[in-house]
């Protein structure tokens, strides 16, 4: 896997208040977890701390940053519940 080439797209849910998820890309998952948790993302430093509840690689950004943007959307958001569990959305 050429993680550089490649993107991933991740679900967050926030272990303080497990109603709230953030959908986001990222080139290396662990690193932008941490940069969430220390509070250095402004639309999740509100709900710390985040964990990871799925993460999905796409060998093509474009793809990647098309399912991010899907995901975001009432459909994605649905489609989370029903494939990532009740909490993924």
């Amino acid at each position: 896997m050429n993680h550089r080439r490649g993107l991933h797209v991740y679900i967050l849910r926030s272990r303080t208040d497990p109603r709230r998820h953030y959908v986001g890309s990222a080139h290396h998952v662990a690193r932008r977890l941490a940069e969430h948790n220390r509070g250095h993302v402004r639309a999740t430093n509100g709900n710390l701390p985040w964990e990871l509840v799925v993460s999905l690689w796409f060998p093509n950004p474009e793809t990647a940053r098309e399912f991010e943007r899907y995901l975001k959307s009432g459909s994605g958001r649905a489609f989370a519940k029903r494939h990532f569990g009740r909490r993924a959305t």
